[in-house]
């Protein structure tokens, strides 16, 4: 049986208890992150995350369309 089958077998208050259940532990997850970063030691120095805006930095560059 797929999970998807075993999910859809389940009442649909289990449903809805499991999906809030998921959405809080993502929830918690995003909330505690930065600081388990921080704790270990992982979060990126300044001078790191501002190289990383400057590369990702998107540039748009137009070009005329030439006549035919």
């Amino acid at each position: 049986m797929s999970f998807w089958s075993s999910y859809r077998a389940l009442t649909p208050k289990t449903r809805l208890i499991f999906g809030v259940g998921l959405m809080a532990w993502a929830s918690v997850g995003m909330w505690m992150s930065p600081e388990v970063e921080n704790a270990l030691g992982l979060a990126p120095t300044k001078e790191a995350q501002e190289e990383l805006e400057r590369k990702l930095a998107v540039r748009v560059a137009s070009v005329e369309k030439g006549e035919r």
